[in-house]
């Protein structure tokens, strides 16, 4: 089952039947521990109603989102090698390897961009990429709730330069975007679900890449369990557990590039890099 933030309400949609849910507070609706019953059960008791797609929003609204880094080995290797030069390639690995997974804030919800909607690269930044990623809707209780896409831009010759620029490199405007849903279940997602990124540059394929979520090293719970230890989130948040999708060094963003993100379930995320 799809949920849908759109311009018209909040849209749920299940096997080409969708309807409106009568909510009119995202925070009160995305918080409920039960959202999926309720949607369901919504979803059989309400007048069928087309879904506006032209009208999709992010699907966010007072949320944090905050993300996991190093937890791919492609991301590893990568971290490692773009910042073997400020000495911070050592600590890359020690992070994959480590209990505690590395945790940061990316945005608010207010500062997220939706399906179609434009992403920006650093004007100060020479090696900008997208980073595909599964992205958690987790409840005030930690409970989590569903999954959409994720797409956390980064400045990887910020970061690389000193890791202590992380925050330059991840957090600026129009670096995340969410969307076009949530998928909502009863199961956690299956492990092989395969993540997908296409960079469309003059309508030819610049890079492609995917990745299965077995090659995740650290379990989501655990990510979960980390990020509420000592923050709690009174409207939920959302986390991006990190990505396996990493193009070579030679490549870089450019104004005008279209990333499309399609993760298995869900659907695909596309924005124009602006």
């Amino acid at each position: 089952m799809k949920l849908y933030r759109t311009k018209r309400g909040f849209f749920i949609e299940e096997n080409g039947l969708s309807a409106v849910l009568p909510e009119a507070n995202w925070n009160d609706l995305v918080t409920r521990d039960d959202l999926y019953i309720h949607c369901q059960r919504t979803l059989n008791q309400r007048k069928p109603e087309v879904l506006p797609e032209e009208e999709i929003l992010a699907p966010i609204l007072n949320q944090e989102v905050w993300a996991a880094g190093v937890t791919y080995f492609r991301s590893r290797s990568a971290r490692i090698e773009e910042s073997r030069n400020a000495g911070g390639g050592d600590f890359y690995d020690r992070v994959y390897s480590a209990e505690r997974p590395e945790l940061f804030f990316k945005a608010l919800g207010t500062n997220v961009v939706g399906h179609l909607g434009p992403v920006r690269i650093r004007k100060d930044a020479s090696w900008s990429v997208p980073e595909p990623e599964l992205t958690l809707l987790i409840s005030p209780s930690a409970k989590i709730l569903g999954y959409t896409i994720g797409n956390d831009m980064s400045s990887r010759d910020i970061e690389g330069e000193n890791p202590l620029y992380l925050p330059q490199a991840k957090v600026y405007d129009g670096s995340c975007a969410l969307g076009p849903c949530i998928c909502l279940t009863e199961t956690p997602i299956a492990k092989d679900t395969r993540i997908d990124l296409k960079i469309i540059r003059s309508s030819n394929t610049v890079f492609s890449g995917s990745v299965l979520l077995t090659e995740l090293k650290r379990e989501l719970s655990i990510l979960v369990s980390y990020l509420y230890r000592e923050k709690s989130f009174p409207a939920g948040c959302f986390l991006m557990t990190g990505t396996g999708i990493v193009p070579p060094d030679s490549f870089s963003l450019e104004i005008g590039d279209q990333t499309h993100i399609t993760i298995e379930s869900i659907g695909t995320l596309i924005n124009t890099v602006a």
